[in-house]
């Protein structure tokens, strides 16, 4: 049985958080979350411990750790699957062999018995695509799509609001202009750090490799809020 916080709120742990995009959209729908990764990241705003997030993972399972949480978030690198590598590096012959942790990464998280999600880029990942994000869902400065496998529970799908035009920057040659920055690379046109962090919706880190691979964290705070909505007990008159 999950234990409950001090405050009541139940607590979520974070795989591969990076600096805590995701994790800043489950805080603020309700959760207390946990991080976990590889990299030292001084900038994520919670609790994260420092190595293997599948050694950690498989250590909270054996010790009975995972107990204390009431879902798993993960983002595992995929990036053989990611848009980017399909498509333009692999055409050039750019690029090199990438390290897929989805599979892995499922197979514990079955282990848990909790509900869980599964975050990838759009591309080849082998995920469900249970719910597809986008960030002019939100009114965001990128759009930004993201792809969630979730178990345990459904989340509604936000409809894909019609982007308002395009990406700016440069792309084979030529310079668009648009009201989305290009949330990835340092060149062609790539938006300021500034520019980052006020079109994602993050501000508590200026580092551009956290900012371009994070997940806005209006994303998972609709997750969020959906996992929390079914745990509400029901009002008078309603069934649980």
């Amino acid at each position: 049985m999950t234990q409950p916080t001090p405050d009541g709120r139940p607590r979520l742990l974070d795989l591969f958080c990076c600096a805590g995009g995701a994790a800043t959209g489950y805080h603020r729908a309700g959760f207390r979350v946990d991080g976990v990764d590889i990299a030292a990241r001084p900038t994520y705003p919670f609790p994260m411990h420092q190595g293997d997030a599948l050694d950690h993972l498989a250590r909270l399972i054996d010790t009975g750790g995972i107990g204390r949480y009431a879902m798993v978030h993960a983002s595992p690198p995929c990036q053989a699957g990611c848009a980017l590598t399909v498509g333009t590096n692999r055409s050039q012959g750019w690029g090199g062999t990438h390290r897929d942790l989805v599979a892995p990464t499922r197979a514990l998280l079955d282990r848990t018995g909790l509900p869980y999600v599964i975050e990838q880029p759009n591309g080849r990942a082998e995920i469900r695509k249970d719910i597809t994000l986008c960030g002019e869902m939100w009114a965001l400065g990128v759009i930004r799509h993201r792809n969630f496998e979730v178990s345990g529970w459904t989340v509604p799908q936000p409809a894909h609001r019609p982007h308002r035009g395009r990406v700016r920057g440069w792309r084979h040659g030529q310079y668009f202009d648009g009201p989305y920055v290009a949330a990835y690379g340092n060149g062609g046109g790539k938006p300021s750090v500034p520019e980052l962090q006020t079109a994602m919706g993050i501000t508590w880190t200026d580092v551009r490799e956290e900012l371009t691979e994070a997940v806005p964290p209006a994303y998972t705070a609709w997750i969020g809020r959906a996992f929390l909505a079914r745990l509400a007990p029901a009002g008078p008159g309603v069934a649980a």
